[in-house]
């Protein structure tokens, strides 16, 4: 999106670790976090959360996919490990006094449990508008939970302000050594649960301020074969952790995609990024659809294997997963899924391994979750279809589509011409989607109709399918998809910024989770005003695509 920027920090000082003592540090006076992991307190409160081998996934892919289920922990999330490991650590004095942070989701209910664990007051700062169930979550958990700010920028400030005010300790939610050691206790389990695991090929975490992946880097690199790799993941419009690799210092995206709330970092901690940037083996971006279908396959499980210890023996137990991980949950399994189709390695018969690291679902992204599921996994298609405007059109269309399950179809009648449009999606019925609906389009052509593929067309799937009842003609209107931040307040400023003179000729809005809400607005604006206009975008400073020139606006909505 236009409004996703990025721009270089300023280049780091030397970093230095005031909390570790001197036999904790190399003689890089970098962190020892080979000693760090292996003493890491995380185990006072926790036990090992399963490896698990999903073997119909691992059945269709051709290779053998382990999940590691950090959404198991008690707080559904592999947070608990660097909150509790930090927390644990603090002196008496600081345990008196307290600790702050601020967090809208899975770092949040860590520091609460282990608050309430370790018998440390703890305070959390959150945006105002963060869903009840996220507070309610930490609440009741024993913490004393702070609404303030209209975003997490707000929040921050806020969390900084009562921390030098009365003297309490923040929890840091990545960018610290004991987090990271806490978190990386994830990797030397990995290497422990799975048998042989000299022969595993690569390790695939979630990247969002890069704690959780960096202590994995630390752990595995020194004790894993020189053959195993280790890979973050993260989404195409969140990728600070890419961006910063490629430019050799971090950088600050001025807009992160909300749907991963628990990635969406705009800057990654200093700490992780040192580490990220020599031990990393590579980073795969996914889009929103690529988790959705990641999500259904968590879900769907299918027949699993839980390891479980017993003495110095493994045991395993089939059972089904069927649980709903959150998308940062699922985040890493797209990563492995798009890695193994970009890599050709489809029956390559490689060990990998996908942390899934949480199930903090919000309920109402289920719906957006189940509509994108089978696009992200290339099973559907979603088409535009110009037909004839006469009897029998319908069954002539159906009939190329069929044995097929149509999925969707959206008609209105045109009374201004002897061609009508289709908006319809299907399911596929082989592997090779992109052949598949090379196949349909020529099928169509030849029945004189004319079909345009719009799967990846987000302007159609996120608004245009809801829409369609007519055609208009609108004088100088611009179509703009927009991403509002769902605060308070969102809507009104971009309402109060329209000059009383620029008409609202279309408008679309629908929720797609807690933290999103996606907009369709068509504004007329005269040539005259171009330059106010584009003015009022900059100051809006909301996410945007102009969609003015797309043709499925031009099929759909413009007359």
């Amino acid at each position: 999106m236009s409004a996703i920027i990025e721009y270089a920090s300023n280049a780091p000082e030397p970093l230095s670790y005031p909390r570790l003592a001197k036999h904790l540090l190399l003689p890089s006076n970098t962190p020892d976090y080979l000693r760090l992991i292996l003493t890491s307190k995380v185990y006072e409160i926790l036990k090992e959360t399963p490896l698990i081998l999903a073997t119909n996934l691992s059945s269709k892919l051709g290779n053998q996919i382990w999940l590691k289920r950090e959404d198991l922990q008690e707080v559904f999330s592999f947070k608990i490990r660097g909150a509790y490991n930090f927390m644990a650590s603090l002196s008496d004095e600081e345990r008196w006094k307290g600790v702050v942070t601020c967090s809208a989701g899975n770092h949040a209910q860590g520091v609460a449990l282990s608050g309430a664990r370790l018998g440390i007051p703890c305070t959390i700062v959150m945006p105002q508008g963060t869903p009840s169930i996220k507070v309610r979550n930490v609440a009741r958990l024993g913490a004393k939970v702070i609404l303030h700010g209209v975003d997490f920028d707000e929040a921050k400030m806020e969390c900084a302000r009562l921390a030098a005010a009365h003297g309490l300790t923040f929890v840091p939610p990545y960018d610290d050594p004991l987090v990271i050691a806490g978190q990386g206790t994830v990797g030397m389990e990995i290497l422990k649960q799975l048998a042989d695991s000299d022969q595993l090929d690569s390790i695939f975490a979630a990247v969002g301020g890069g704690g959780l992946v960096a202590g994995i880097c630390e752990y595995v690199k020194r004790i894993g074969s020189p053959n195993t790799l280790v890979r973050g993941v993260e989404t195409i419009d969140g990728d600070a952790m890419d961006r910063s690799i490629e430019k050799g210092t971090r950088v600050t995206l001025r807009e992160v995609g909300p749907f991963s709330d628990g990635t969406a970092v705009k800057i990654v901690g200093e700490e992780p990024f040192r580490i990220c940037q020599n031990l990393l083996d590579g980073i795969v971006k996914v889009d929103n659809d690529e988790i959705c279908a990641a999500i259904k396959d968590i879900f769907e499980g299918n027949r699993v294997h839980d390891i479980f210890e017993s003495g110095a023996n493994l045991t395993f137990s089939a059972q089904e997963t069927r649980s709903i991980t959150e998308p940062a949950g699922a985040l890493a399994l797209a990563g492995l899924k798009r890695y193994i189709a970009e890599n050709d390695l489809v029956g390559a018969q490689k060990k990998f391994v996908v942390v899934v690291s949480g199930a903090n679902m919000n309920f109402d992204r289920l719906r957006f979750v189940a509509e994108r599921a089978e696009l992200g996994e290339g099973r559907e298609a979603l088409l535009s279809v110009e037909i004839p405007e006469k009897p029998g059109s319908f069954i002539a269309l159906h009939s190329v589509i069929h044995p097929r399950a149509v999925t969707e179809f959206i008609y209105r009648y045109n009374i201004s011409g002897d061609r009508a449009h289709v908006l319809m999606s299907f399911k596929l019925e082989s592997n090779s989607r992109e052949s598949e609906v090379r196949d349909v389009l020529k099928a169509l052509e030849q029945a004189d109709m004319q079909g345009f593929d719009i799967s990846d067309d987000e302007f159609a799937k996120s608004h245009v399918r809801y829409m369609i009842g007519g055609l208009a003609q609108v004088s100088n209107e611009r179509v703009f998809r927009f991403e509002f931040p769902e605060r308070p307040g969102a809507l009104r400023k971009f309402l109060l910024g329209l000059q009383l003179d620029w008409n609202i000729s279309l408008f679309h809005y629908r929720n797609h989770g807690a933290d999103l809400g996606k907009v369709l607005a068509g504004i007329q604006v005269p040539p005259s005003d171009s330059q106010a206009f584009e003015e009022f975008l900059t100051k809006l400073d909301f996410a945007y695509v102009e969609e003015t020139n797309n043709p499925v606006y031009k099929r759909f909505l413009c007359g």
